[in-house]
């Protein structure tokens, strides 16, 4: 009965916690009494607590507010640079990183190529991030943030499979932790992408998100009544690997046909490539013959241009794209829809391809409440979600929507 009792008693002061430290991360500055009323805890117990908060500088004292006819009200709120976070964003290409205050403020960058790396020499590169950007971190680090490609399992930080880095049940998030002494939390970029977008964009105040993450692959996240949603296999958003093309070319999961072999980036410099080598003198043909292998910015210079095969092979990846949304909308029925990633860049003409194909294969009226949109966070929007991650976790903090 007293364990019991005891555990009730640390269950409620750690709720209380959350309750005072969330009030005064969303409306400080605020006083004392303002935090009472806004919690429903006691004056004694917001007192206290904010108390603590002050002394172990989480919090800090800003002066007064105005008078209501006494003294007027000491206003405290959450020192943004008090604590800082690691973020990482595990690319294909290259890993990088970034120092994040719990405004989401970027203090630090840095970023490590991978140079075709895999299994433990690319788990070396991790290391030597975090070991960077930590001797950076100014004050207090609260832990570590990383989002990755692949199947994660975000309950224990484990990669249960990523292709292209060769991990497979790599326990990343206990490795880090163990490393480095800090807390460690790891989940999928794109879900990591999803979590920056609804909680440092503001998701366009809506309760629900998907986040589509369209760069070297394909995946989505989805947040669920202000929740990160998993799958229970930890695979939800793999939509990337969903076989869209019948006989289609092979996919690097093994399979055919797959959304990124006609929809990522990939794929579209691919088909960009075989375009110019079949009209050198085109658009395309001379941007290749410059000496360089084409990339995303030679393709929004051709759409800029007015160039039609350059328009024409955007706007066929945006309709493969919209056909897996059009799925999205019909299964989860989100009415709001991000799109993100390096192919975003690519603007209008390929948004509204997306847009087109994904109504005109869903149910009419499901298909006409949802908005689909590029998102606000144009870069780092991995390493801002790996961050806005822990900070939810360690604090319950929800940065500022």
């Amino acid at each position: 009965m007293a364990l019991s009792t005891k555990a009730t008693h640390r269950q409620t002061r750690i709720h209380n916690q959350g309750l005072v430290l969330r009030t005064l991360y969303d409306r400080g500055p605020v006083s004392r009494a303002e935090v009472a009323r806004l919690t429903g805890l006691t004056r004694t117990t917001v007192s206290q607590l904010v108390g603590e908060f002050v002394s172990d500088g989480l919090a800090r004292e800003v002066g007064r507010g105005p008078s209501t006819g006494g003294k007027a009200p000491i206003l405290v709120q959450v020192d943004a640079d008090a604590r800082h976070v690691i973020g990482l964003d595990l690319g294909e290409r290259a890993f990088s990183g970034a120092v994040v205050n719990l405004h989401g403020e970027i203090r630090r960058t840095a970023s490590l190529p991978v140079g075709g790396r895999n299994g433990e020499a690319a788990l070396q590169v991790v290391y030597r991030l975090v070991e960077q950007l930590a001797g950076e971190a100014p004050g207090l680090l609260l832990g570590i943030g990383v989002g990755t490609p692949g199947i994660v399992d975000a309950s224990d930080g484990t990669i249960r499979w990523a292709v292209n880095l060769d991990w497979q049940d790599l326990p990343l998030g206990r490795l880090l932790r163990e490393r480095f002494g800090v807390p460690t939390y790891v989940a999928n970029d794109s879900r990591a992408a999803a979590l920056a977008e609804y909680l440092f964009a503001g998701g366009g105040g809506a309760a629900n998100l998907i986040a589509i993450k369209v760069g070297h692959g394909i995946g989505a996240g989805f947040v669920l009544g202000g929740e990160l949603f998993h799958g229970d296999g930890f695979g939800a958003g793999e939509i990337g690997h969903t076989a869209v093309v019948d006989d289609g070319e092979p996919c690097r999961c093994g399979r055919f046909g797959c959304l990124e072999t006609v929809a990522s980036s990939r794929a579209i410099l691919a088909r960009a490539s075989d375009a110019a080598a079949a009209a050198p003198d085109s658009f395309l043909g001379r941007r290749a013959a410059a000496g360089h292998a084409l990339d995303l910015d030679d393709v929004r210079a051709g759409l800029d241009a007015g160039d039609e095969a350059t328009r024409r092979i955007v706007v066929a990846a945006g309709r493969f794209l919209g056909t897996a949304v059009a799925g999205l909308i019909g299964a989860l029925n989100i009415e709001k829809i991000v799109l993100i990633g390096s192919v975003a860049a690519l603007g209008q003409p390929w948004l509204e391809a997306v847009r087109d194909e994904a109504r005109r294969r869903s149910l009419g009226m499901l298909g006409g409440g949802t908005r689909i949109d590029i998102g606000q966070i144009s870069t780092d929007e991995v390493v801002l979600g790996a961050s806005a991650l822990l900070m939810v976790r360690e604090l319950g903090l929800a940065p500022v929507r």
